[in-house]
């Protein structure tokens, strides 16, 4: 069995080019991680998403020990044979969902108890039970269970949970070694809001107890982006150098190119998808709402130089029809265009890190993104 590492081959400034390998492949970093929630990148094929240039995929500890439950998924072979895909998969701990999704929750030292959005269902989900299904899904990379908070909130209630995370990420740890999963991974999360006090706390009592590979959680939950990127300015420096950064949740592609500029080599969110099944295309010069009546008699193509033919081949006029008719295949062919656009971002920062010119890259992008917005 493959051991995940990490191998980072080039510093360009703060932006890091590396390669995580796991035991079902390899990711080249910077990584953006398609979501997965329940087993599916929604709308689309594993094969789709593979086209687009994905790597590795995001699944859902919530979600998916509800239904049809990590047992059964071990019991028909793991997640990636479930779900048909054979590459890498990272599971998030359940923590985010449980914050965001359930009206009744409870949390203690213990771990938290919280109500099922699908039948009202009192669930427990310890750090322990938390590593035990992600064991189950047969994950590459777990995540420690942790209490994330909606921004804003008082420093002692952000203290509280980041110490509470702390200690959930020391049990998350004994777990996952008490399973002695052969070449599986295991990220600890670094929590603390808004606080660079904490946060740093957090990342060096992370680095103490010792995992695979470090998360910053917590953000893109509300706050301005520059409280975003003054938080990583403050977190990534309390990481060490030769282990993966993992930037939960985000982002916008501005957010992936700002956080690659500050040291981060992981991404997961759900706007690419989202955001193309509700008629927006990402796209070199910006976002454009095809949902706008002027896209309605416009011949062009979303994006004649994308690498990937369909941005290149269905013309904006079709795309505004089918998302003004609310035809599936808008918001299928919006989430291939969105998802190939990322991947897209992602080659060619790796590109510019390892010819040393990161820094012309990032000016060159937030041009782009400027002279294309003053023209929508």
């Amino acid at each position: 069995m493959t051991e995940f590492s990490f191998k980072l081959h080039k510093i360009d400034g703060a932006a890091r080019r590396g390669e995580l390998t796991t035991p079902h492949g390899r990711v080249q970093t910077p990584a953006f991680m398609p979501v997965g929630t329940q087993g599916t990148v929604k709308g689309l094929t594993p094969e789709m998403v593979r086209e687009t240039g994905a790597e590795i995929v995001l699944g859902n500890t919530y979600h998916l020990m509800l239904r049809p439950s990590a047992e059964r998924i071990a019991e028909l072979g793991g997640l990636h044979t479930f779900m048909n895909w054979p590459l890498p998969i990272l599971t998030d701990s359940g923590g985010f969902q449980v914050m965001s999704l359930s009206s009744l929750r409870k949390i203690d030292e213990k771990g938290v108890t919280f109500r099922s959005h699908l039948d009202g269902a009192m669930i427990e989900l310890t750090p322990e039970r938390a590593i035990q299904i992600q064991a189950l899904l047969d994950a590459d990379i777990s995540m420690q269970l942790d209490e994330c908070l909606k921004l804003p909130t008082t420093t002692e209630e952000m203290a509280r949970a980041m110490r509470l995370s702390l200690r959930w990420a020391e049990r998350s740890k004994r777990s996952f070694g008490d399973r002695k999963r052969l070449g599986a991974a295991l990220f600890g999360i670094v929590q603390g809001g808004d606080d660079p006090r904490l946060r740093v706390e957090s990342a060096q009592r992370l680095v103490d107890i010792g995992f695979h590979g470090y998360a910053i959680g917590g953000l893109a939950v509300g706050e301005p982006q520059e409280v975003m990127l003054r938080t990583l300015d403050e977190t990534t420096p309390a990481l060490p150098a030769d282990k993966p950064r993992y930037l939960m949740g985000v982002g916008t592609p501005r957010d992936l190119v700002e956080a690659v500029a500050r040291g981060i080599d992981m991404f997961d969110c759900v706007l690419p998808t989202r955001n193309g099944r509700h008629g927006t295309a990402f796209t070199r010069f910006g976002a454009i709402n095809l949902s706008n009546a002027r896209y309605a008699a416009d011949p062009k193509p979303v994006d004649s130089q994308s690498a990937h033919a369909i941005a290149r081949t269905y013309s904006r006029a079709y795309l505004h029809h089918l998302v003004k008719a609310n035809e599936m295949l808008g918001g299928i062919l919006l989430s291939v265009i969105n998802l190939a656009y990322y991947q897209e971002l992602m080659q060619e920062m790796r590109k510019a890190i390892e010819v040393g010119r990161f820094a012309d890259f990032r000016a060159q992008a937030h041009e782009l993104w400027k002279r294309g917005e003053s023209q929508q």
